[in-house]
């Protein structure tokens, strides 16, 4: 990545991809952000110009590191025989809304470890047992099949009052 200050403007970060595109964000001093795409055969012109706004550049921060976190989990799991990453939501009608991640067991009761939570935009890396689910919540959980399947049933678990 490459950090290019633009006096009166802002600051421009590029980054030339694998493929050999390149494209940056500028972001203005006034805050404004601009997702640009370089012509690829001309590094000094800019082909497309996309202004985000925060929610915008947020979303895509969000979207391009929950999936470069399931990617980097995926690797471990092909270093690792055996081992395996799903994501499992979590049902409105799950005993487990809002109660406590330390309320599953889901580690002792099945040998598979919730590694992070994927919650609307916003991914949450190493939840500890206080952390309290919301229907809807996505877990990230790392295991055997036996595991994986376990959490889902834990999770899959209704309340008997609701």
């Amino acid at each position: 990545m490459e950090q290019t200050a633009l006096p009166g403007i802002g600051v421009r970060h590029d980054v030339v991809t694998a493929s050999g595109r390149r494209l940056g964000v500028v972001t203005h001093r006034n805050g404004r952000r601009d997702l640009v795409l370089y012509d690829p055969d001309d590094p000094d012109s800019c082909t497309a110009d996309v202004p985000l706004t925060d929610d915008e550049a947020e979303a895509l921060a969000d979207i391009l590191g929950a999936s470069l976190m399931l990617g980097q989990l995926s690797g471990l799991r092909q270093q690792a025989a055996g081992l395996l990453t799903e994501q499992i939501a979590i049902p409105a009608g799950s005993r487990y809304v809002g109660r406590r991640l330390g309320d599953t067991q889901a580690r002792t009761r099945t040998s598979a470890s919730i590694v992070a939570v994927l919650r609307e935009r916003e991914v949450i890396a190493s939840p500890d047992p206080t952390f309290r689910f919301e229907a809807g919540d996505v877990v990230v959980v790392v295991g055997t099949r036996q595991g994986l399947d376990g959490v889902t049933a834990i999770l899959a678990e209704t309340d008997p009052d609701g």
